[in-house]
């Protein structure tokens, strides 16, 4: 695959998720929140497994219960962000939620800097000071109009953040994108049904009422949209995967506008508008520093 490939694929990876902001939100008028998420990471899970299994044949061996730790870890952030996203939709808008769920790009370099001790680039500093601005014109200039589901969307950049630096990390350790998939998915749906079995009430008309919804984010949002997340990572560079992923953003707000007739202020695309700029310019910035310094060495 070419890297023109990946960044394609990374983008309809994109586009499939922010149709996902939708059927995310539709769903939750019918079933609560932990049900949603099991139900959706179980399908994908069955989804993904053949070809996980197809991929172990393929390599001669499964993988060691050292993978099968660290990709259990990868699910176990993916159900904290997951699950936070999920209940934060209950009390935002699907136009915040996909803006406020993109400040993952600012996380992931701070996590590195935590679990890696490796300092960000100089850029991520402001660039986070845009965000702050872009959320407090996206909340209506003020902060105590941030919604409770405004602070989960937060709270969930933060765990998307740590499953993309973990999962990026394994991927490129193991070469077994699929098995980390499957067992991302499995962790995920049964931590979620745990928590729904105590707290959710669950029927039969609930399930048949979302299963629309269930069945697109399980098939198409996490199964496949998640593996072409992973297969689309091994053949770019991160600064320009980061680009790709955060555009649903911006197709959740389209989706949103089309399907749920969602509005927001001036002062909110304005703030969407700075959120976005500080995504691209947290991830372009260090591209072009590096080829200019590849280039001033190559002189040299």
């Amino acid at each position: 695959m070419t890297r023109i490939q990946a960044n394609l694929v990374l983008l309809l990876a994109a586009a499939i998720w922010g149709g996902g902001f939708v059927a995310q939100s539709t769903a939750m008028d019918t079933i609560g929140p932990f049900w949603f998420v099991g139900l959706r990471f179980a399908i994908a899970a069955i989804a993904v497994l053949p070809f996980a299994a197809m991929e172990s044949r393929k390599m001669g061996s499964a993988p060691s219960r050292g993978e099968f730790k660290a990709f259990a870890l990868v699910g176990v952030a993916l159900f904290l962000g997951a699950i936070t996203q999920q209940i934060g939709l209950l009390t935002t808008s699907v136009t915040n939620s996909s803006f406020l769920t993109a400040l993952y790009v600012i996380f992931v370099p701070v996590i590195a800097v935590i679990i890696y001790r490796r300092n960000p680039h100089w850029v991520v500093w402001p660039g986070a000071l845009m965000m702050l601005t872009g959320i407090f014109l996206l909340s209506g200039g003020a902060i105590a109009s941030l919604t409770t589901g405004d602070m989960l969307s937060i709270t969930c950049a933060v765990f998307w953040a740590l499953q993309i630096t973990l999962a990026g990390r394994f991927v490129m350790q193991s070469n077994r994108p699929l098995a980390l998939s499957c067992t991302q998915f499995s962790i995920c749906a049964a931590l979620s049904m745990v928590f729904g079995a105590m707290v959710e009430p669950l029927s039969f008309t609930a399930i048949s009422s979302s299963i629309g919804e269930i069945l697109y984010v399980g098939l198409v949002s996490s199964g496949l949209a998640f593996v072409l997340q992973v297969v689309g990572q091994r053949y770019t560079t991160a600064p320009q995967a980061a680009i790709f992923l955060s555009s649903e953003a911006l197709f959740g707000a389209f989706f949103a506008a089309i399907f749920l007739q969602e509005t927001i202020q001036t002062a909110g695309y304005i703030g969407c508008a700075i959120i976005f700029a500080a995504i691209l310019l947290v991830e372009l910035v260090p591209e072009l520093s590096r080829k200019r310094n590849n280039a001033l060495s190559a002189k040299t």
